[in-house]
């Protein structure tokens, strides 16, 4: 246990560290699994996940091993060489998502830095689209990142707020709503990005079909469909992809978080050859990217979400989980929504807000975040037992029931 006690850490992080974030006062040491432990020894389950990143839970022995070997061997070369690990990640990936090439990155704000890059290149290379004339459309309420460019395109302004001027060339639509992109099309659009459940946005489920709908559109109007899997896909809504649940295959899926298990920054953008074959050596590039470090954590981090069906475990606790929560009589919820194990419960105008509701659920051993203020998110690693849900779900029905006051 350390020396330093809560307090001392808070009060450390305050004083030199920006305050970009407002994170909940909980000091977190280790994690196993589904739990983690504070420096004080409090226990409490997981239902966060690192926004997804922990799909396969929190140091999972597997990818830890890989890391550990890999990082005794060989960590960086850069691209400058080849390493003997891009290869086979390359491969692997690609077999199993069933795209053609794929690109390495780190952040996932760096994937879809990189999707944009290839959607427009992809545009005036081979659409035929005028040079700097290129369009990308993107929904309201999206959440893509915190690059410049990125939130050039948010509908959240206190994500621009203070950051302008921005990048042009995108435009915005409401997320849901086919007949608005449809309109919104011109000759000059290359893409449309757009989130197959929008997590940060509140854990907001399109109406069904739509991502079939969208499908069609952009095939008729040649517009590459990108689909920003980096929070919903490797298992989290209970598919490999979001997308698959209509059946539905983008042109360009971004992934990252859950890519490495949590362990190591690695994101990837997967295409057909023909798109990502715009880009040429010194056309884009990262020294990180592709390292031989993060693509043998990614291999084992993906062979775990195949071997310990993770995917199919996320689907069926994910439907237990919103039944459960459904069936929770509270005066504080409005609804609750979600797709697999990514769940949002909506509180009511005159519940105070979720963060209140957060800090509660800390007290009983419970980790959650709120989003968009009125909504509790809840994404526990996909590794969680029937019984570890349970366990949340007690704690959880108690504090929406009472409120934020501590209880019995």
């Amino acid at each position: 246990m350390s020396t330093l006690s809560t307090e001392d850490y808070i009060a450390l992080e305050d004083q030199y560290n920006a305050h970009n974030y407002w994170p909940l006062d909980v000091v977190i040491t280790r994690a196993e699994g589904v739990w983690v432990w504070d420096v004080e020894g409090r226990k409490y389950l997981d239902c966060l996940s690192a926004y997804s990143a922990l799909n396969q839970g929190h140091c999972h022995p597997r990818i830890v091993r890989a890391m550990v070997e890999q990082a005794r061997r060989l960590a960086l070369t850069s691209r400058a060489f080849r390493n003997d690990q891009l290869p086979l990640l390359a491969k692997e990936l690609c077999e199993l998502t069933g795209y053609e090439m794929m690109l390495p990155m780190n952040s996932g704000a760096e994937a879809v830095e990189t999707a944009l890059k290839a959607a427009r290149k992809w545009g005036y290379t081979i659409k035929g689209v005028p040079d700097d004339r290129a369009e990308i459309i993107a929904c309201t309420g999206n959440f893509h990142g915190r690059t410049l460019s990125i939130i050039s395109f948010s509908s959240e302004e206190r994500y621009r707020d203070g950051f302008g001027p921005f990048t042009p060339g995108f435009k915005l639509v409401p997320y849901g709503d086919a007949d608005a992109l449809e309109r919104a099309i011109t000759p000059n659009t290359v893409a449309f990005l757009f989130e197959p459940v929008q997590g940060e946005g509140g854990v907001v489920v399109p109406p069904e079909g739509y991502i079939r709908r969208v499908r069609a559109l952009c095939t008729r109007h040649n517009v590459l469909m990108i689909a920003d899997e980096i929070q919903t896909g490797l298992g989290r809504t209970g598919k490999l992809l979001a997308c698959e649940h209509e059946g539905v295959r983008p042109d360009v899926v971004t992934l990252g978080k859950a890519l490495s298990g949590g362990m190591y920054p690695v994101s990837a953008v997967l295409a057909s050859r023909e798109i990502l074959g715009v880009f040429g050596p010194g056309d884009h590039g990262s020294t990180f990217g592709g390292n031989p470090l993060a693509c043998a954590v990614a291999r084992e981090a993906l062979r775990v979400i195949v071997d310990e069906r993770l995917c199919e475990r996320a689907a069926e606790l994910g439907e237990y989980l919103l039944a459960r929560l459904r069936g929770i009589r509270s005066p504080y919820v409005a609804l609750c929504r979600g797709r697999g194990l990514l769940v949002g419960i909506v509180l009511r105008p005159e519940a105070g807000g979720a963060r209140r509701f957060c800090e509660a659920l800390k007290e009983r051993g419970v980790l959650a975040k709120d989003t968009h203020g009125t909504v509790i998110r809840l994404a526990p690693p996909l590794v969680i037992t029937r019984e570890e849900l349970d366990w949340a779900l007690e704690r959880i029905e108690k504090v929406l029931t009472i409120g934020n006051r501590r209880g019995p």
